[in-house]
């Protein structure tokens, strides 16, 4: 009864007739690829039924091959019973039949639930289960020795798996691998070590298929060939839809600020939307506004609408309590980052707020897709710019939803740090040939140029640690068994492996504990731990949407209780901000240069822009605009680039060290995803400008910087944790923050005097490099307007200058200017009145010169 042509049963037919539903084009083709052993990537719009379309596959081969066994095992009085003992043993055999592979825990526990439905209602004898770091110690054990039919799991609970001796029985009879939700992490660190993970399967079982999920991407060849093995694409199915989403800005009265991200001057608008839907997700893009954004809706929430918030730093008991809510209707919204953007269906949402700028189209439609969680039903959202520049990146990502363009990151070269831990993985299972491993390694796509001489370094580095560390214990890791052939050097290295594994370095955090009475209270999320070294005894801060009062910190943990306060502190997390897309980013250029869309951006905004071209320009799209002009008693320049937020932090350290060499006392620089302003005592004149944005500042300037720079101390942190060679998690205690730093530190600089040529720098470098400097779009940035600029000398900031000069996180630069500090201001009032006066200077006749 196997399924060679795709059939679908009929016990599935008259279920899709039940819920009256159709079975659709693609779902029909994925079955047909299932029948024919064809890898693919199924490419299709939120609310399309990925998940079902991968499993559906999967659950018609499983129930075929149950009844075979049914029909085998059937008795004398032709009486199928399948729960007898000799069907239920040979169910068992089937073993492990599909695996499925989540970014986020909360979305396998989704995926189960949702699982069961049509398995309970066809009265399938398919067992799922799910594998994640939540799973007890027991039912990690039953899993090993009797795998579920499908299992759910994450790619760090499923290198575990893969780490034990018994892994080769445990996927001998695996079928099928699908992996969800592909977009969101296949070009990053991440996405590199699940396709080790899928080679080391490869290896283990090589007659598997795999099933990729994914929302629609801009280049599909290109996730396809990620998905595949040994340099091949998978067949790639795609679900279109005609139906466009309902999308448009935020119409507010409220004064749309100069700077910020948040939005929350727009709170009594988002209130107004979401009292008038049936239910709403209000996405946010860092945890600090989802703690700020949910503060004001509810002292705005006089109906006592039933509001909740949802980020990652909650405790699992506060997000799975939201998720049942959400899940059962019980509330009108919720407010989220990106931990529910994804899989998490939810029927009946009627809208989707987006606070703050999209930052990426692709990003921004997987949100909408939330709402209206139907294919044929067009979604609908709101969104909210945070500033007057995030205006018009709302209008541009608008646009190009029309146009059904799409954006999204280039691919990598795989991580180099991922390897020691993966060799290392592999020889816990067995022993193996550093040849052997290095041909599982070549089979994974990111990998797939990797040359042996590296690979023999990272070799060398996981087994003995490398010529300056070779002699310490700990660092000897692998053990020789036979000629060439290694293994875990001790039980102990294997246990601190397993407890180690991924590619998630988190900083150093502490729980949060809601206190009741005395010292005994409920734990409820985390926050970092430089924030809470911050709090000092009755300070207060947002946490869980509530104000909690900080009482100390007692056993690693933060202890509150509820307190009020006029302004609480809001708990900030490393890395919260999101990157603004290249394509974004041409895209706000191509809109400045077309002044008859300024009528569907807010009257502030085109008021705005209105003054900056009268009073200086608006930047050309081939050309980047520099603006001088003084302010507060010190000098400014200004660089209109709209390359991101790393590549201006990147332009900023080399631009202010080349003006250092120059004598211009640079004192601080500030950045956001549009522009950089950098503040100096001495003016800068159009003929320093092609001194300064100049290519070669990429040679002297960043050499001498990364050398200096604290940062790349802080990748060599992140390097070290994820190679293996500091351990964040030791038996059943976490390391801080300050002890990983300590031991990182101290093991870099000793590196860089005794073992210059140690891999690992050389992994940290490239790792700085691509992590946190944005370098090819900075190198990109440069090469490109070498010599095409436009430069203007104004006696004023301009209007599109004040949010980036009055951004208050600027960047203090060591140097001759450090003697002179920004005096403190109200940013808003001064924004305004820096507004007036170009209006007053351009009514009087004042040109772009300032003359």
């Amino acid at each position: 009864m196997s399924n060679k042509r795709g059939r679908i049963p009929d016990i599935f037919k008259q279920w899709f007739e039940n819920k009256q539903w159709q079975i659709r084009p693609y779902q029909k083709k994925m079955i047909t690829a299932f029948a024919r052993r064809k890898s693919s990537l199924l490419i299709a719009p939120t609310g399309a039924g990925k998940t079902l379309s991968g499993f559906l596959p999967s659950l018609i081969d499983l129930h075929q091959q149950l009844e075979d066994l049914h029909a085998r095992e059937k008795p004398l009085n032709d009486k199928r019973d399948k729960d007898s003992k000799a069907f239920v043993r040979a169910s068992k055999k089937l073993g492990l039949h599909t695996l499925y592979i989540s970014p986020l825990k909360a979305l396998t526990y989704d995926i189960e639930r949702n699982l069961h439905q049509p398995i309970n209602d066809m009265g399938l004898d398919i067992e799922v289960a799910s594998r994640t770091g939540d799973t007890t110690a027991y039912q990690r054990q039953k899993q090993r020795r009797q795998p579920p039919h499908i299992l759910l799991t994450t790619p760090e609970s499923l290198m575990l798996m893969l780490s034990y001796a018994d892994a080769p029985s445990i996927f001998a009879n695996l079928k099928c691998v699908i992996l969800d939700e592909v977009h969101s992490f296949a070009h990053t660190k991440r996405g590199d070590f699940t396709s080790l993970a899928l080679a080391r399967l490869q290896y283990l079982c090589p007659d598997f298929i795999r099933f990729g999920l994914s929302a629609t991407v801009a280049h599909p060849d290109v996730l396809a060939l990620w998905l595949g093995a040994n340099g091949e694409a998978v067949d790639v199915v795609e679900a279109k839809t005609r139906v466009k989403p309902r999308v448009k800005i935020l119409n507010t009265k409220a004064r749309i600020p100069f700077g910020g991200y948040m939005g929350k001057y727009a709170a009594a608008d988002v209130y107004k939307a979401i009292s008038q839907a049936g239910t709403t997700i209000v996405f946010v893009n860092t945890r600090a506004t989802a703690e700020l954004i949910f503060q004001a809706l509810w002292e705005l929430n006089t109906e006592v609408l039933p509001i909740a918030i949802y980020h990652g730093s909650l405790s699992k008991d506060q997000r799975q309590k939201t998720e049942s809510m959400m899940a059962a209707g019980k509330l009108k919204a919720i407010v989220a980052t990106s931990a529910l953007e994804l899989g998490i269906d939810w029927g009946d949402v009627d809208l989707v707020i987006q606070m703050g700028a999209p930052k990426g189209v692709s990003r921004l439609l997987q949100r909408i897709g939330r709402s209206n969680h139907r294919l044929d039903e067009p979604s609908q959202a709101l969104l909210v710019p945070g500033n007057r520049f995030e205006a018009l990146e709302c209008l541009a990502a608008i646009n190009a939803i029309k146009k059904g363009e799409l954006d999204g990151d280039a691919p990598q070269s795989g991580a180099l740090d991922i390897l020691p831990q993966y060799i290392l993985n592999c020889v816990c299972s067995a022993p193996a040939t550093i040849d052997e491993i290095y041909q599982q390694v070549l089979a994974s796509p990111p990998y797939s140029g990797l040359d042996k001489t590296t690979f023999a370094k990272l070799w060398e580095f996981t087994q003995n640690g490398g010529y300056a560390l070779q002699a310490y214990e700990r660092y000897n890791r692998l053990e020789e068994v036979a000629p060439g052939v290694f293994q875990s050097a001790s039980k102990r290295v294997t246990m601190r492996h397993r407890q180690n594994i991924g590619t998630i370095v988190e900083a150093g955090r502490l729980k949060v504990k809601r206190l009741r009475r005395s010292h005994q209270g409920k734990i409820i999320g985390e926050v970092e731990e430089y924030f809470a070294q911050q709090l000092v005894k009755g300070d207060t801060f947002y946490f869980a949407g509530e104000v909690l009062r900080f009482e100390g910190i007692r056993d690693m943990m933060v202890e509150a209780k509820p307190g009020k306060a006029k302004e609480p502190k809001v708990p900030s997390y490393v890395g919260g901000q999101m990157p603004l897309s290249t394509y974004l980013a041409e895209a706000v250029r191509e809109l400045l240069n077309t002044p008859d869309a300024w009528n569907k951006l807010p009257m502030q905004v085109r008021d705005w822009l209105e003054l900056q071209q009268a009073f200086s320009m608006i930047p050309q799209p081939n050309k980047v605009l520099i603006e001088q002009f003084p302010f507060r008693k010190t000098e400014f320049v200004m660089f209109y680039t709209f390359e991101g937020r790393k590549a201006n932090q990147t332009l900023g350290m080399l631009i202010t060290r080349r003006m250092e060499k120059l004598g211009l006392q640079p004192l601080s620089f500030s950045i956001t995803d549009y522009g950089l302003s950098i503040c100096s005592l001495q003016k800068v004149l159009l003929s320093h400008i092609p001194r300064l944005f100049n290519p070669d500042i990429l040679g002297d300037e960043l050499e001498d910087w990364m050398l200096e720079a604290a940062m790349l101390k802080r990748s060599f942190r992140r390097v070290a944790v994820v190679s293996g060679l500091i351990e964040q998690q030791y038996h059943s205690s976490k390391k801080t923050m300050r002890q990983v730093t300590f031991s990182t530190d101290l093991i870099y600089d000793t590196l860089r005097e005794y073992d210059k040529d140690h891999v690992l720098l050389q992994v940290t470098r490239e790792d700085a490099e691509r992590e946190l400097l944005d370098l090819s779009r900075t190198a990109d940035l440069l090469i490109r307007f070498d010599g095409n600029y436009d430069f203007r000398a104004l006696s004023k900031p301009s209007p599109m200058a004040i949010p980036i000069v009055l951004d208050v996180r600027s960047e203090q630069v060591s140097g001759a200017g450090m003697q002179a500090l920004l005096e403190q201001a109200n940013l808003y009032q001064e924004a305004e009145h820096m507004m007036d006066d170009i209006r007053l200077l351009l009514s009087e006749g004042g040109n772009a010169d300032g003359q």
